[in-house]
């Protein structure tokens, strides 16, 4: 096989690349929801689009308020889980050997600690992207989701393109 071996300075960048994603996600999550906490009022819709308007709401549950009845009132229990596997990412984020995966695993970090943030200030996640269209609305979201749903088809895609020549691999190396 072709592929190169892995060596401290590659596996040091790899992780390095997967910790910037956590702290570009994390950070610009932040960002964006500070100013949605400034600029929208609950409830208040600002068209943007025909398709997208800024609307400030708030998620006690999971993605798409799923299970919103058994977390209310509940943000530190919910906050618990997400930290848990977040922890069990990172040690993915540790072991992974190509750049994609890594930031693929930095991104979700960074967004689910975004989510994770707000649980614990607020006791809800600040959504405020209110994508529509027929008057179907999908559910309000924010960047730390966008961020989730990046890395997991990123993470996806990663394991579709495998290892080919030339690509670092723990399997390449002695």
């Amino acid at each position: 096989m072709n592929g190169r071996t892995l060596t401290p300075l590659t596996t040091r960048a790899t992780r390095l690349s997967g910790l910037l994603a956590i702290l570009g996600a994390f950070l610009l999550d932040q960002a964006t929801k500070l100013w949605a906490l400034a600029a929208l009022g609950r409830g208040e819709v600002f068209a943007v689009l025909p398709v997208f308007n800024l609307r400030l709401s708030f998620n006690e549950g999971i993605s798409f308020s799923l299970f919103t009845e058994t977390f209310t009132g509940r943000p530190l229990m919910l906050a618990g889980i997400t930290l848990l596997m977040t922890a069990l990412l990172g040690l993915l984020l540790v072991r992974s050997t190509t750049r994609l995966e890594a930031v693929a695993l930095g991104l979700i970090i960074g967004g689910a600690l975004g989510n994770v943030l707000d649980r614990l200030r607020i006791g809800a996640v600040v959504d405020f992207l209110d994508f529509h269209v027929w008057g179907f609305h999908w559910p309000a979201f924010n960047l730390a989701d966008s961020a989730i749903v990046i890395g997991a088809m990123a993470l996806v895609a990663s394991t579709f393109i495998g290892n080919r020549p030339g690509q670092i691999s723990e399997e390449t190396s002695p």
